[in-house]
């Protein structure tokens, strides 16, 4: 019987959860779970080690690792094979603490905080 898994903590939900290839609607969909977005988001974007990332995340290195590299493969194959990437589901939970000190350094400019 293999181990339940640990609820990674999320700070933000993405503001846009789909993207597609312009001039195409019914494009094949690749699925970006949120803890892959999360992932992105913390290492990518943030610039965090993925040590403090994996942390963040209430996770291992390891496991951080391994969602980094599914979440980087889903978003090349959507931008290689002009797929629409979906961003959703996973096993996630918002980051229980206010004001997650995570979440500070960058805000979306658009029109959500």
């Amino acid at each position: 019987m293999s181990r339940p898994k640990k609820i990674r903590f999320v700070c933000q939900e993405p503001f846009i959860s789909k993207f597609y290839p312009e001039g195409i609607n019914d494009a094949d969909e690749v699925i970006l779970t949120i803890e892959g977005y999360e992932a992105i988001r913390l290492v990518d974007f943030e610039g965090m080690d993925q040590e403090k990332a994996a942390e963040a995340m209430n996770i291992s290195r390891p496991t951080l690792s391994r969602i980094l590299s599914q979440a980087r493969s889903a978003i090349a194959e959507a931008i290689v094979l002009g797929k629409t990437l979906r961003i959703e589901g996973g096993n996630y939970e918002l980051c229980p603490l206010r004001g997650c000190r995570y979440r500070k350094r960058h805000r979306f400019r658009g029109g959500r905080n």
